[in-house]
Parts: structure tokens; C-alpha cells; sequence
């Protein structure tokens, strides 16, 4: 049985039961207790349980009130690639940026038991960690009720006030001339918290590579990194413009 399969039959257990022990769900899935406590901890990471000694409980959170309409159920599988992987740059201790966008909501669900602070305009991310060992910073300014999300000049010049070693901005296209957003606000806030952070990764899927839209906002070196499913070939003009390029 390889780990997907055990994967949902322990969130199955847990979610029946509401508790778990490891020697149990050994026996449940006719595995090794060595091999559940491996994949309890992955599980861990990914915020997808709380352990406890000697087995798990379900990570509780309400029904959310967001209607988070802003795709992010599009291209799960790859961004949720990119988001362990970004979640590997993440260590306890951290202060991160998140934007609004809808790759780096699915970090939400890899960093829920990192203790780290989040600074973000997103109040789809502030519901996701709220009850989470994340400490958040909610950007203040006017309200996008179609994005969900915290723009314009407040926003920016809240933060303007802090500085975090890391930020995880998203865009709506990716080519040689630079990053494309389809709207002024966005590529504001995108280029605010690169401005604001020490190292910045791009979270990008495939589908974006190569696209433009609207605006094209700035150029590659906003950037430090990007972090794609697409052919890391694609991207030579990256790499030329000193940005790192991680696949996953």
C-alpha cells in the first residue's frame, strides 16, 4: 500500500474516531508501527493532524465562512507540489509574507503547525491558520470583495512598516519580459512584499509559464526564486536573470 492510499485510510480512522493510536492503525493497515509513525509526522508537516504521544487527533477547524472563488481549487495536485516544496524553505522562528493569491493559499495546509508569523492581505489565509501555531499580522487598508483580500495605498504602507526574510507572492503570467498581473492592486501588494523581504519566492504552476495578461508589472529580478511543476528548460531567461529555478 503506498503512502497515498495509507494516507486517506488514516485520515478516514481519525476522522471516525476523532482519535488514534499508532499501534492501532497498524493493525488497521496491516503495516509496520515504524512506518505509521513516519508517515504520522509527514502527515504532521503537511497540517493535516496534530500528533500526540503515541498516536493523532484531527486538526478541528469550523466550516469555513470564505467562498474562496479565486481558483484555488484549480490544478490542486501541482499546487500542492509547490507548496510542499515552498514549505521546505520554511523553518520554525520565520516571519513570511503571503499574498492573496490562489497557489499560495494552498501553502495554508503545509505550515498550520510551523511556529512562524504570517503577514498577509488574504482573509481566506487568515481563516485557514487562525487557529493554527501560526502568529498573524493582517495587512489593513480597503477591502476586495471579489478577491477576498486587503489593497490599495493603506495596505501598502502597512507594509511598508515591517520586513520579513521570506515571501511567497503569486502572478498571473511569467515570460521572458517579466511578471504579469491582471490588476494594478495586486501587482502593488506583490511588489510591496518583495520590496519588504529578504528573499522572495514566486509560486507559479505550469499553466502560467510563458502567459501574459494586463499588466506587465515588473521585470524577473523581483524575484529571488521560483518554484514551478513546469520544465525548468522553459525557464533559461530566469536563470540568466540570476533567479533560481526549483522543480518539483
Amino acid at each position: 500500500m503506498n503512502f497515498q492510499l495509507r494516507k486517506q485510510k488514516i485520515l478516514s480512522l481519525l476522522t471516525e474516531k476523532g482519535e488514534v493510536e499508532t499501534a492501532e492503525l497498524a493493525r488497521a493497515l496491516g503495516i509496520s508501527e515504524i512506518t505509521i509513525r513516519r508517515d504520522l509526522n509527514q502527515l504532521s508537516d503537511d497540517g493535516l493532524l496534530y500528533r500526540t504521544h503515541g498516536g493523532a487527533i484531527p486538526v478541528s477547524e469550523p466550516d469555513s465562512p470564505f467562498e474562496f472563488v479565486n481558483k484555488a481549487a484549480a490544478n490542486q495536485a501541482a499546487k500542492d507540489k509547490i507548496c510542499r516544496k515552498a514549505a521546505a524553505q520554511i523553518n520554525d522562528g520565520d516571519i513570511i509574507f503571503m499574498d492573496c493569491g490562489s497557489t499560495v493559499f494552498r501553502l495554508c495546509q503545509f505550515i498550520k503547525n510551523r511556529k512562524i508569523k504570517v503577514i498577509t492581505n488574504s482573509l481566506p489565509v487568515i481563516f485557514e491558520l487562525q487557529h493554527s501555531a501560526v502568529s498573524l499580522n493582517i495587512i489593513g487598508g480597503e477591502y476586495d470583495a471579489a478577491r477576498q483580500a486587503i489593497h490599495g495605498t493603506m495596505a501598502t504602507e502597512h507594509i511598508q512598516r515591517y520586513k520579513a526574510g521570506k515571501a511567497f507572492i503569486g502572478v498571473d503570467g511569467l515570460s521572458a519580459q517579466g511578471l504579469f498581473a491582471h490588476s494594478e492592486k495586486e501587482a502593488a501588494i506583490a511588489t510591496a512584499l518583495a520590496t519588504q523581504s529578504s528573499y522572495t519566492y514566486l509560486l507559479c504552476d505550469a499553466g502560467k509559464i510563458g502567459k501574459t495578461s494586463y499588466l506587465n508589472f515588473a521585470g524577473l529580478e523581483l524575484v529571488d526564486a521560483i518554484i514551478t511543476d513546469g520544465d525548468p528548460a522553459e525557464l533559461k531567461y530566469c536563470k540568466k536573470k540570476g533567479v533560481t529555478v526549483m522543480g518539483v
